[in-house]
């Protein structure tokens, strides 16, 4: 079952239970959703969906930034709500644990396939790309800047 059907039946769900701001989130993040298959004008795949879900969820996160400093805290509540019903739809975000322990293999990984020597400092941009790519085929979910984080302080080593 995709990400665009259990939104579909979740919907169903709400508009029975009256809950409506559950059904207006569901309902902006399957416009997300249609609207990006129809620029694509093929079916969205599962990376693509969670894609989408994760631009939604950074776009929630700035808003409620955004609130905070204005002086809004009712509609920063209502965003960080907003967020929580759309991160149920995506993977199980990994642990700093398990990012550190991937970033270490793929720092082995490049020590190797150069030799013997370490990636350094400079080889920032090659590490991160290798551990994003490392961290979806795991099939897990992470924050950009806490893999950046963990992959500067290891390579710093």
């Amino acid at each position: 079952m995709t990400i665009g059907d259990k939104v579909q039946a979740d919907i169903v769900v709400a508009m029975r239970a009256k809950n409506e701001q559950k059904l207006t989130t569901l309902r902006m993040v399957e416009s997300a959703l249609k609207n990006k298959e129809i620029d694509k004008r093929e079916k969205l795949t599962g990376a693509e969906e969670q894609q989408i879900l994760t631009t939604l969820i950074k776009q929630r996160k700035e808003s409620v930034e955004s609130f905070i400093k204005g002086g809004r805290p009712e509609l920063a509540e209502k965003e960080r709500l907003e967020i929580g019903m759309i991160e149920a739809y995506l993977p199980q975000a990994a642990g700093e644990q398990e990012i550190r322990k991937l970033v270490r293999g793929v720092i082995a990984h490049l020590e190797k396939d150069a030799g013997g020597v370490r990636p350094g400092p400079k080889d920032l941009g090659t590490v991160m790309q290798v551990a994003q790519q490392w961290i979806r085929a795991a099939g897990l979910q992470s924050d950009g800047r806490l893999v950046s984080e963990i992959v500067k302080a290891e390579l710093a080593k």
